[in-house]
């Protein structure tokens, strides 16, 4: 089954005041996270277990995000990237830190409180061919939210809100009686788009949502995400690993390594002016398309392996592989502030580089 060619056509004004809901100012602060921590036991024994370790997966992020905004949360396979996303969902409980969400603190909500934080933060997942149920319809995979969150949606017009969504995200609204397997990779990613805005949430966390998909099926799905922001005046947390995407739909970039926060600013200061080593490492294995200017990037190649987020070593993590590492790289950690580069790099010796040619990073 092709993907659609165009744009999905435009709900009427109601129903688009319907999902939207009543909206705050853009700009005002809607999530806080201070020191988020996410420790998996490390156990041994069979019958008898007993805790030999901890795997660090998340450890000590900070991040705000405000209404209307995009914050990309970048970074290599394993970093932690997806455990904070299912952290900020509540599909996790952290094991220290905070989430705070409208000034107030959620990590230890429970009962008709974390149902109601539920609501207002949904998830988009990274696989289409996983996060729908095969045995159920797209209109009861969309729908099954309101059966939860009875006061959202009248039951008698059910049906009519789930053709309403479909078309929202560019399905036709006739497919709510078809299954997941008869669409394909990027019309299933839609289907999930469309759930997640059934309950009319203010943030959405998007982890890795084009990842699977076709180039061009990818800038489908993003101008589709950026046209419902626009409209609904939604807030992403979007999580990827490509540095290209993340670039084309945030404000602003924070960049991950072995669970912490290594940099933070504006996409145009973390791309045309990354600090930390890493960035700039990130930065450099983007591949450019322009044949012209592949060989005015600066190339850096890091050496070693990963080390593991149950033994991170001390100090700066980046320190074993990073070719500007010293003494105190390994005695004394790097907080997240400015070092006179305009934004905040987690780096003993941060200095902006440019590393893409100045052509792609505007």
């Amino acid at each position: 089954m092709s993907e659609p060619t165009t744009g999905a056509t435009a709900v009427s004004t109601a129903s688009t005041a319907a999902l939207s809901g009543a909206r705050g100012a853009i700009g005002e602060t809607l999530l806080e996270i201070r020191g988020l921590q996410k420790y998996f036991p490390l156990t041994q024994g069979v019958v008898l277990q007993r805790t030999v370790g901890h795997v660090r997966a998340v450890d000590g992020v900070d991040l705000t995000l405000h209404r209307g905004e995009t914050v990309g949360l970048v970074g290599e396979s394993g970093c932690g990237k997806s455990t904070v996303s299912k952290l900020l969902v509540a599909l996790e409980k952290p094991t220290g830190g905070s989430i705070v969400y409208k000034g107030k603190d959620v990590t230890g909500l429970s009962g008709r409180a974390l149902k109601a934080y539920r609501r207002e933060v949904q998830i988009i997942f990274q696989d289409p061919y996983a996060s729908l149920n095969p045995r159920m319809t797209v209109g009861d995979i969309v729908a099954e939210g309101w059966s939860v969150h009875a006061d959202v949606a009248p039951r008698k017009g059910r049906l009519k809100r789930t053709q309403e969504l479909l078309d929202r995200v560019g399905l036709n609204p006739d497919y709510v009686n078809r299954y997941p397997h008869q669409f394909s990779g990027g019309q299933r990613q839609r289907i999930g788009i469309a759930r997640a805005l059934a309950l009319q949430p203010e943030v959405i966390v998007c982890d890795e949502p084009v990842s699977a998909l076709d180039v061009s099926v990818q800038a489908q799905v993003m101008n589709l995400l950026e046209d419902l922001q626009d409209e609904l005046g939604l807030s992403y947390l979007f999580i990827a690993h490509d540095l290209s995407v993340v670039r084309h739909i945030s404000d602003r970039v924070a960049v991950m390594y072995l669970g912490s926060i290594v940099e933070e600013g504006t996409d145009a200061q973390v791309y045309t002016q990354p600090s930390h080593p890493y960035t700039q490492a990130l930065l450099s294995s983007v591949p450019l398309h322009e044949p012209h200017l592949r060989g005015q990037k600066d190339r850096i190649l890091l050496q070693g392996d990963v080390p593991s987020p149950a033994d991170p070593p001390s100090g700066c993590r980046f320190r074993t592989r990073c070719w500007k590492a010293q003494d105190i790289c390994a005695e004394e950690a790097p907080a997240l502030v400015d070092r006179g580069q305009g934004h905040p790099a987690a780096c003993h010796f941060a200095e902006a580089r440019m590393v893409v040619p100045v052509e792609v990073a505007e």
